[in-house]
């Protein structure tokens, strides 16, 4: 039950953060581009890739400390931070095909299953 808190917590932190400084990006840069979503996730990869960094190199951080931050609080700023952690994991343990098929099936198979979520629901008739 205490994971789940620590999840729920930092979750919802995470997805305050995520959309106050998507916001703000939008708010400097006016452009039909998505770069506040762009902006959103190579910040939460950096921060994702300083975390790991010091749980792997220092041995930073308690078991619920790492729920909290990796699980809630990254994972409720932006999932694509444990996209980028995780590839680059298989990369560093010498799995390329595996990293390669990662990336292909998460980037083909997540656009297919919008595209398909999409169609599924039919058209409005006014």
């Amino acid at each position: 039950m205490k994971h789940l808190l620590l999840i729920g917590l930092g979750g919802g932190l995470g997805a305050i953060g995520r959309a106050r400084l998507s916001g703000l990006v939008l708010h400097l840069v006016a452009t039909s581009f998505p770069l506040g979503t762009l902006v959103v996730n190579i910040v939460g990869c950096f921060v994702a890739g300083i975390l790991s960094g010091l749980v792997e190199r220092q041995e930073w951080f308690s078991p619920d400390t790492r729920v909290f931050l990796f699980t809630g609080l990254l994972g409720g700023f932006t999932t694509f931070s444990a996209f980028g952690v995780e590839t680059i994991s298989r990369l560093r343990q010498g799995e390329a095909a595996v990293a390669l098929v990662y990336v292909a099936l998460s980037v083909v198979g997540g656009l297919f299953a919008v595209w398909l979520g999409m169609m599924l629901i039919p058209h409005r008739h006014v």
